[in-house]
């Protein structure tokens, strides 16, 4: 099975993503630092920029993040996904070599899944 990619950057973004709150919570072990996701997310299709000196945003068409690192090395992402493609965004930092978790939340901010 081939890593997730972004889908065909030409098709239009899913708007019920801009609509939605934010819905994935996760974590990257092992000082991968945001610099690094940005850069695997962006040659896999994903959008990238820089949202400040040290944290990123990442999209695609089924998910938009935040790539944020705390002061221990913990690597934080945050944002909204299409909550059936999880297993994707999973897959694809499994592929990368990444230890990490993931928390989905519904709309009452209520935990849906843990990978």
């Amino acid at each position: 099975m081939d890593t997730p990619t972004s889908d065909s950057i030409d098709q239009p973004r899913d708007t019920r993503l801009a609509d939605m709150a934010n819905n994935l919570c996760g974590i990257i072990n092992g000082g991968i630092g945001p610099a690094l996701v940005a850069s695997r997310l962006e040659s896999l299709g994903w959008r990238t920029w820089s949202a400040s000196w040290y944290s990123y945003e990442a999209e695609t068409l089924w998910c938009r993040i935040e790539i944020d690192q705390t002061d221990d090395g913990t690597t934080l992402i945050n944002g909204v996904i299409d909550p059936h493609r999880i297993d994707d965004l999973a897959t694809l930092l499994a592929r990368s070599g990444w230890q990490h978790s993931l928390e989905l939340y519904d709309e009452n901010d209520e935990l849906v899944e843990r990978l």
